[in-house]
């Protein structure tokens, strides 16, 4: 797999959990719930879901009582760690870490007391409980905007600069800092400023993106940037409604850029009037298929036999259609023939086979 073409940034290291975020720990990925944290085994359920998409990490948002005092069970049957997300209220904040929450999420300048920000940085501080400080381009103080000329990198990067520095004055240092917008190209100029001026853990995301369509490109956009340029320690795709497809949207990201890899990359042709199968069909199939299943491998399904010759070299496993019929190819080897019958079937079954270590080349 290509590497990408920045050095990676080394930053200190911070553990959530047995999560290791930062130094030389791998970019990983996190996702958000979003039904109410109060009900533990609806929760509980859209984890599981998102642990199998490849979620490292998950979200939960904390904005009552009882959702805080309910990070506890959360927490237990967690296959992954759990972050608190609090806004507001210092007390929140504070039972989270008594609940055993594994991170937790503020900002600082949403919490109107200095003293309640130090109270939670010892609070953390004494339980080993990393603090990710969120800035978004949303909430970015008036006297700031008017120094730096409005909202920007400079200014953004200025607004964390001052809640760092009140969890810092406690002594406290297991930070982790996200600079988000809603604007891909606003999220990579505050994050290029942070990684400039100092060597705390970046968690990367675009705000606001959207839903799955649009939100999935912007993020795109912004993280494959940074992450090309070697900054970013965790991410997540922001995509509006059901999370379950955020975290396989990170993976892809990161595969694509040749940074980790975690699930089957689906290659097919974009079609034309050369194709000799319903190519959009037969990759979507595979796709539903592979969702979820951990295997570091390549499947084409190409149309014709213009580039089809060339990906079944570089598959695992491909799928060509030629004059004299389908064509299978398994580790760049022509297997021969497939039935025109159930396309996407045979595909499953083969790719099924290869994963378990079942497949048999035929014979030649």
């Amino acid at each position: 797999m290509p590497a990408v073409r920045g050095e990676r940034k080394r930053t200190r290291k911070v553990f959530a959990g047995n999560l290791a975020i930062g130094g030389d720990a791998p970019v990983s990925v996190q996702s958000m719930t979003n039904v109410p944290t109060s009900d533990i085994e609806a929760v509980l359920e859209q984890i599981a879901v998102l642990v199998r998409n490849g979620a490292e990490m998950v979200r939960v948002a904390v904005p009552d009582r009882e959702s805080a005092v309910s990070i506890a069970d959360i927490v237990r049957e967690s296959p992954v760690p759990v972050v608190s997300d609090v806004h507001f209220d210092p007390e929140l904040a504070l039972l989270a870490l008594e609940s055993g929450t594994h991170k937790l999420r503020l900002n600082p300048g949403n919490i109107r007391l200095n003293r309640d920000v130090h109270r939670i940085a010892e609070k953390a501080g004494s339980l080993g409980v990393p603090i990710r400080i969120g800035v978004n381009s949303g909430s970015v103080p008036g006297d700031l905007r008017e120094r730096y000329g409005g909202v920007n990198g400079d200014s953004m990067w200025a607004a964390a600069e001052r809640h760092i520095a009140l969890l810092t004055e406690t002594g406290f240092r297991d930070i982790v800092l996200s600079l988000k917008a809603s604007s891909p190209m606003l999220t990579v100029e505050a994050n290029r400023k942070a990684a400039a001026e100092c060597d705390i853990p970046l968690h990367l995301g675009v705000t606001e993106a959207g839903p799955p369509f649009t939100g999935g490109i912007r993020s795109a956009v912004a993280l494959s940037i940074l992450l090309a340029e070697g900054i970013g320690d965790t991410i997540r795709v922001s995509l509006s409604g059901p999370p379950d497809p955020e975290p396989a949207a990170g993976w892809e990201i990161l595969s694509s850029l040749g940074i980790r890899s975690r699930f089957p990359r689906i290659v097919s042709c974009p079609t034309c009037a050369r194709a000799r199968m319903d190519v959009a069909a037969v990759a979507v199939r595979i796709q539903e298929f592979l969702a979820g299943i951990p295997g570091d491998l390549t499947v084409a399904v190409m149309g014709c036999e213009v580039n089809g010759p060339g990906e079944a070299r570089e598959a695992d496993i491909a799928l060509i259609g030629t004059p004299a019929g389908m064509k299978l190819f398994v580790d760049g080897r022509l297997e021969g023939e497939v039935p025109d019958e159930d396309l996407p079937g045979f595909l499953v079954r083969t790719v099924e086979s290869y994963i378990r270590g079942t497949y048999r080349h035929r014979e030649d």
